[in-house]
């Protein structure tokens, strides 16, 4: 449940007379992703007990996920010590001994499940039955924004940018908010008043059920917080399985306005293998839904998706994802970027994100590799800067290698929100390669990098995909490409490679198109008219 990397060294780093170079060279370091991608193809198999010492580096050792299985995993790498140590210097050594204690403490957190589950299915019929009188809003207390998800460690990412671009614009049209969240933000002001709640020691080995029995815990810490304050309404991001802010908006009798990016179910069912309390989980997402006096939505699609499920369409709000102009600017210099990468002079082909399923870095990887087998001239001149990381990395690393393009690509993994416009600024071309979802359904996001691309005033090539076809227009704004098709994304490629003159052309368009219509000002403007309006206070 947080962002992890593993260094593992085939021989023991055990004395400070070791030979440093012979160190450096045992030494491999890869993230969590890349350890599942092992365990799924065999290859963990040649690294058992092979490693001389295993060390993890985790954000806060008390919030580690499925503690047992990952102290199991880290100890069948080495021969030596093997210790997960956390940001803040702690260390939790892993051991033939410590290995048992862990099986006992999932085995209780087990035996609780059936107990956890009874009291919080009553929990929901309650809810469920206890509809009352529309809140009315009253702007003259403070907003509320819940964020209840149990990721942490979060440097960068889509939802980084979203959460920092709602909460840093609520105070220029309400009073200043107050962030109830299970982890710090990045790039959220610091002067907004933030106050941390995560989980206690149950359920760290069952990701659902920590999830259910998460919704007492924050409830009752937030009830506390909020009890001296004057509320003028709960936002909450909607996260699997959470009913806090629907318990709060009640109990203080406020509006709720419900983020809701995508059903946790849907997501359980594509890219999960689905979720184990499908049932539970579902009466959860649809309560939230149907309880909600405002559910704001990222695009048409999602909208249309909810109305089809019975969620009242005057109720729901279709708001893009948004960028903040400011920091995002054609003004950003990238030339240190490109000087840590090698990528000066070169036409640099630029990514951003996350390397889910639905990101087309694999995608991109491929036509990439095509781009240059077909025009053996881009080798000397045309580069491909990765920016991030994710499950789809070992498969990316893999089309590279096949490739033979690893040399003209840099993998920077993951850096901080704040680093993002610099390396956005150093590339030339910016990709949205997004791919159509494998069920047939429509593409139901809005990628916040979208936005950011052309608000850098870059030549950028993206899927002709739901919401990036409607932001963006062919050879307008942007260069539109057949989603899911690495010979077209190739030819996109190529043609603003060959063409800077277009590239600067679409670039500017794009600028002002964004400005114009996809600021977070303007998108958290829209929440609270949406708001008024819902609660009857126009």
């Amino acid at each position: 449940m947080s962002q992890s990397l593993i260094t593992i060294w085939r021989i023991s780093p055990s004395s400070s007379s070791q030979d440093q170079e012979l160190l450096a060279q045992s030494r491999t370091s890869l993230t969590f992703d890349e350890l599942k991608h092992w365990l799924e193809t065999k290859e963990f198999l040649r690294h058992v007990f092979s490693h001389g010492r295993a060390v993890m580096r985790v954000y806060d050792l008390n919030l580690v996920g499925q503690p047992f299985a990952t102290g199991l995993l880290l100890w069948l790498l080495a021969r030596g010590k093997c210790v997960i140590r956390d940001d803040q210097g702690r260390e939790s050594r892993i051991t033939f001994f410590k290995l048992p204690v862990l099986f006992i403490e999932k085995i209780m957190d087990a035996l609780k499940i059936p107990g956890l589950l009874g009291r919080v299915e009553d929990e929901v019929e309650v809810l469920s039955a206890g509809a009352g009188n529309k809140p009315r809003l009253d702007l003259s207390g403070r907003p509320v924004y819940l964020r209840t998800d149990l990721t942490f460690g979060l440097k960068s990412g889509g939802s980084v940018g979203h959460i920092a671009g709602v909460l840093n614009n609520l105070e220029k049209f309400a009073k200043p908010p107050l962030f109830l969240t299970t982890d710090s933000i990045p790039t959220v002001r610091g002067e907004i008043e933030t106050r941390r709640i995560t989980p206690a020691g149950n359920f760290w080995d069952f990701k659902e059920e920590l999830t259910l029995a998460f919704n007492r815990r924050f409830f009752e810490w937030a009830f506390e917080l909020l009890k001296p304050a004057k509320i003028s309404f709960i936002y909450q991001r909607y996260s699997l399985n959470n009913f806090s802010g629907l318990k709060l908006a009640a109990q203080a009798g406020v509006p709720l306005a419900l983020e809701f990016n995508g059903s946790e179910i849907w997501v359980g069912r594509q890219w999960e293998g689905g979720l184990k309390r499908e049932a539970l989980s579902e009466k959860i997402e649809n309560l939230n839904l149907n309880r909600a006096d405002l559910v704001v939505v990222v695009s048409k699609a999602l909208r249309d998706t909810l109305v089809k499920q019975g969620v009242p369409d005057e109720k729901i709000l279709v708001n893009p994802n948004g960028v903040e102009t400011g920091k995002y600017s054609p003004e950003i210099d990238g030339s240190k970027v490109r000087a840590k990468w090698g990528l000066e002079g070169k036409t640099v082909i630029g990514f951003i994100g996350v390397f889910g399923k639905w990101h087309g870095t694999q995608i991109l990887a491929e036509a990439f590799g095509m781009l240059l087998k077909e025009n053996p001239g881009f080798r000397d001149s045309v580069r491909l800067l990765l920016i991030g990381e994710g499950e789809m990395l070992p498969r990316v690393r893999e089309i590279l290698r096949d490739y033979g393009v690893e040399a003209q690509t840099a993998l920077t993994g993951i850096v901080p929100q704040a680093e993002g416009p610099t390396h956005l600024a150093s590339c030339d071309i910016l990709v949205s390669p997004t791919v159509p979802n494998e069920d047939g359904t429509p593409f139901f996001g809005s990628p916040t990098k979208l936005f950011e691309y052309m608000a850098m005033g870059k030549g950028i090539v993206a899927s002709d995909l739901d919401q990036i076809g409607e932001v963006l227009k062919h050879d307008q704004t942007g260069w539109l490409v057949k989603p899911g098709d690495a010979e077209s994304l190739k030819a996109g490629l190529k043609t603003l490679v060959e063409d800077e003159s277009r590239r600067r052309r679409l670039g500017t368009a794009a600028r002002k198109e964004v400005v114009a219509k996809h600021t977070w000002e303007e998108h958290t403007k829209k929440i609270i008219e949406k708001l008024k309006e819902v609660s009857g206070n126009d």
